[in-house]
């Protein structure tokens, strides 16, 4: 994103759910990146998912796990990660580790 100023739908979604949600970011703060950044990015609609994904105005954040990740992707991300995967867990278990709720 940084060096050519593009970034799929998906990975959007992805990291800015990592950065509000598994590292305590606030959404402005990744607006404000993007903002800067994307070649592509409308403002209004920037700001609206960022806020979506933090859910500022609804009880349903947006949160991903690595089944999510490995389909959308087709597997590119997950296949050659080497990290301890802190998405690879089941919706409601990612969920009660997040927010200490279950659907």
């Amino acid at each position: 994103m940084i060096r050519d100023g593009w970034m799929h739908n998906h990975e959007r979604l992805w990291f800015a759910a990592y950065l509000v949600h598994w590292r305590g970011v606030d959404w402005r703060a990744g607006y404000a990146l993007f903002r800067e950044h994307l070649l592509d990015g409308d403002i209004a609609n920037n700001a609206l998912s960022w806020q979506w994904v933090a859910s500022t105005f609804s009880n349903r954040p947006y949160f991903m796990n690595q089944e999510n990740i490995d389909r959308f992707s087709g597997g590119r991300w997950c296949r050659t990660c080497r990290a301890a995967c802190p998405f690879r867990a089941p919706y409601g278990e990612l969920e009660t580790q997040l927010f200490g709720t279950q659907p």
